[in-house]
């Protein structure tokens, strides 16, 4: 097993906080940052910030320039060896006369992988799993998309304590404060596209935007809707772009959007089948707000990775709307099982991440 030195541990930290610069641009592409370094020196940084732009190492390389001659290339995510948009990184280092590569992960992608490979043959040293933990958790949609055929899935939750999300009507706004909201904003900035239900739409009439934070992306926006109920105003469709998931044609083409019809043997929306079909699309991370029966029929499904769930000191009582609808159990054995990943104050709220 390879040993990694101080510096590389400390260069490859560097590396991992410049991909972080792209957690909100860089879809569906990964977020990758490059270090070049003369010993501990850095002479060269950069990271990905959109797809179709120059990848993290070519930023790098062309803040080096002369110096990257038998330099340490540190990066995040295993330098990609395919022309796609962009030329391939691996080449561009060779040409450069970096000595040595050490990548925090292989890069899944069935075309721009092997790049470790091609570098090798140059006679240029590659090494990789420096921190590969934290570089897959980074791009955990990205490395879901290539390896499961699906998006990571989020499922975002407003609640009270006592685990109401709505009123009986199904009105939710707002019941955390305006700290976890704009938190929350920060949560749907990462992801590719938000998802949410029909019921949430007539309820909320949502905007599916990022709003409280800044940006230059928008997420796209995807509703579940059976039976194509949605009103032809509702403010999910004012932009171009939304997706509509229904068991059923459209009678005539809805405005600003793409109805895709995948029914399920009950007369509902395919779901693994809407995320695979995502997927296709592109999107890495799909960030779910929607109703109690969207929510339990997601879970019931096996379609959600985690949960982030926000929980205000406040209660509903009886007849507000849970979290899931879920059917009731046999035996406690049966329940679905949480690991939980962090535990945060957010305002007067609780912020709570955890993985099924």
């Amino acid at each position: 097993m390879t040993r990694f030195s101080d510096t590389d541990r400390a260069l490859m930290q560097r590396a991992l906080a410049l991909a972080e610069n792209g957690m909100w641009t860089t879809t569906p592409n990964p977020r990758v940052g490059c270090v070049l370094a003369q010993g501990a020196s850095v002479v060269g940084e950069g990271w990905h910030e959109s797809a179709g732009a120059p990848h993290a190492e070519i930023h790098a390389l062309a803040a080096a320039g002369d110096r990257a001659r038998g330099a340490t290339a540190y990066v995040s995510l295993e330098p990609c060896s395919h022309q796609g948009r962009t030329p391939p990184c691996a080449e561009a280092l060779i040409r450069a006369g970096v000595r040595r590569v050490v990548a925090a992960v292989r890069d899944p992608h069935p075309e721009a992988r092997h790049g470790g490979e091609r570098l090798a043959e140059a006679g240029v040293g590659f090494e990789h799993g420096l921190f590969e933990d934290e570089a897959r958790e980074l791009n955990i949609g990205f490395f879901s998309r290539l390896t499961r055929a699906r998006p990571w899935v989020r499922m975002k939750i407003a609640a009270t304590l006592d685990g109401r999300t709505a009123l009986r009507d199904g009105r939710s706004q707002w019941i955390t404060g305006a700290e976890a909201r704009a938190d929350g904003h920060r949560w749907r900035a990462r992801a590719c596209a938000i998802l949410t239900g029909i019921g949430t739409v007539k309820a909320d009439d949502p905007q599916l935007t990022v709003r409280a934070v800044p940006t230059t992306r928008q997420p796209r926006r995807v509703v579940v809707d059976s039976r194509l109920d949605i009103a032809d105003d509702a403010r999910v469709l004012r932009d171009d772009g939304a997706l509509l998931y229904a068991a059923v044609p459209p009678p005539a083409p809805r405005p600003n959007a793409e109805v895709v019809v995948l029914p399920n043997a009950r007369g509902k929306v395919d779901l693994p089948a809407m995320l695979a079909d995502l997927a296709r699309r592109g999107v890495n991370e799909l960030h779910v707000e929607a109703g109690f029966k969207l929510n339990g029929s997601l879970l019931r499904e096996g379609c959600v990775d985690e949960l982030l769930i926000y929980l205000n000191p406040s209660v509903l009582g009886d007849g507000a709307q849970g979290m899931f609808d879920l059917p009731p159990l046999d035996a406690l054995e049966g329940r679905p099982r949480l690991r939980l990943r962090s535990v945060d104050r957010v305002g007067d709220d609780l912020r709570i991440l955890a993985r099924l």
